[in-house]
């Protein structure tokens, strides 16, 4: 399937600023260095402006530090081979595939996400893949507080040769997410993906709103929605962090779509979300048309985000 191939040209392409900015400071530090006890500090501290996160920046320069002082690992060459493996073994081997319902009926995915967060344009990314794989695709705009919205992903809909199921704006998202569920049966459609209100985390009344669609979807397609997808802005650091955790309490979130990763210099972030939320990156967005995005593979991103 398209949405699973991996190129590493394409990421290290598309981490092309993490690569010439926290990495590459990474890489100054220890690259053809000795190691010694400074040089661990400047280590801990690029990794925390990198938003790998404080807990797991401290935890890999301990672990580097009782290497250096057992006289493992005494360069700083080593120390940089070190950190690459840690930072892979920060996400274990786990299902981060897109979960299809099993027997009749349509797979939904429910994707989430505050304003400006890059919503629309992920689940365009994610539409295309599963189209290229011969999938039908059926969309949803519950997003009906704002026009825009609408007629971004309607935009969308007509250049990926999809159709959109929407109402009237400012009408009840629930509505459209029973319509829609109706329709996707009705039509006989692969997979319905609900692109829901860019709701800001301190907004208590749209939060309710998102478990509210989950729940009508869930009453008109049994095991629904089998995918919420929560998409992140990668340029936003730990706050976009802090808005994920609030989330996840309002629906159970099963995997996450980092966005905008080509903008940002700190593409540590994806370590920060695994030590914060403990849920699975799914996808990443390197890049500004349906094309461009990737399945989040630990080895290959790691390896793309220290290249030379």
């Amino acid at each position: 399937m398209s949405l699973f191939k991996s190129a590493i040209n394409k990421l290290k392409q598309g981490l092309a600023k993490t690569r010439s900015g926290s990495a590459a400071t990474v890489r100054t530090i220890l690259t053809g260095k000795k190691l010694s006890p400074q040089l661990l500090k400047d280590l801990e501290r690029a990794m925390i402006q990198a938003d790998i996160g404080i807990k797991t920046a401290v935890e890999i320069r301990k672990d580097i530090q009782a290497g250096f002082e057992r006289g493992e690992i005494e360069s700083g060459d080593q120390a940089l081979a070190f950190l690459k493996d840690q930072l892979r073994a920060y996400y274990p081997e786990t299902d981060r595939s897109l979960h299809f319902a099993r027997g009749e009926g349509p797979t939904v995915i429910l994707v989430a996400g505050i304003n400006g967060a890059g919503k629309t344009t992920s689940i365009a990314k994610i539409t295309k893949s599963l189209r290229d794989d011969g999938k039908s695709v059926l969309l949803a705009a519950c997003d009906t507080f704002r026009a825009a919205a609408v007629e971004q992903l309607e935009v969308w809909s007509e250049r990926l040769g999809v159709q959109v199921i929407k109402g009237q704006q400012g009408g009840d998202p629930a509505a459209v997410a029973f319509d829609a569920a109706q329709a996707a049966v009705a039509r006989g459609v692969d997979v319905l993906v609900l692109d829901t209100a860019g709701r800001l985390h301190t907004q208590d009344h749209l939060m309710r709103q998102l478990t509210k669609i989950r729940s009508v979807v869930a009453k008109q397609i049994p095991g629904a929605p089998h995918e919420v997808i929560l998409v992140i802005d990668a340029t936003t650091g730990q706050n976009g962090i802090n808005q994920a955790k609030v989330f996840t309490e309002a629906t159970d979130v099963t995997g996450i779509f980092l966005s905008k990763l080509d903008g940002t210099a700190r593409g540590g972030i994806v370590i920060a979300i695994r030590e914060a939320l403990n849920l699975p990156v799914k996808f990443i967005g390197v890049g500004e048309t349906p094309d461009d995005v990737e399945p989040f593979d630990p080895a290959k991103f790691v390896d793309a985000m220290f290249a030379e």
